[in-house]
This record gives structure tokens, sequence and C-alpha cells, in this order.
């Protein structure tokens, strides 16, 4: 049986979000993958070593915006221009 679990999290005033270490644990991901839909935001555990790169949009905050992290607001904008 698949239970979903919810969880209401806090985002930080940098945008960044923690995702609980019993969730962390079980699905041993160091990457995820969002996608949006409507206005619900996915996330999914990824192995980048089982898809194209060139299927997704890989974003590294440290690389692709200098250190200065990614305001959540900012990413939905990203994940939509991504999905249009």
């Amino acid at each position: 049986m698949n239970t979903m679990i919810k969880k209401v999290q806090k985002i930080t005033s940098k945008g960044q979000i923690t995702l609980p270490i019993l969730w962390r644990n079980k699905f041993k991901a160091s990457q995820i993958l969002l996608k949006t839909k409507g206005d619900v935001i996915e996330i999914s555990s990824i192995n980048l070593d089982n898809f194209k790169q060139s299927d997704y949009t890989v974003f590294d905050a440290l690389r692709d915006n200098k250190g200065k992290g990614l305001k959540a607001i900012d990413l939905l904008k990203i994940l939509r221009k991504i999905d249009n």
C-alpha cells in the first residue's frame, strides 16, 4: 500500500527548504527533480545517471547563481519557463 505523507515545510528567507531526515533516508537521493503542474511544485528523487542530461535543466546555485542561492518564487518562475 502506498501511503501519502504530507508535511508543511517552512521556506527560509533565502528561499531554502529542508527535506525531513526520514525522507532523505528513504529516498537516498543526492539530487531531486522539480516539476510544476499548474500551481503545484512536484519534488521527486532522481538519479541523473539514469536520464539523458539533455532532457533536464540541472541547476546548481553555487555555479549558476554565484553562491547566492535562489528565492522560491524565482525557482518557480524558472520551472514555469522550462515548462513552456
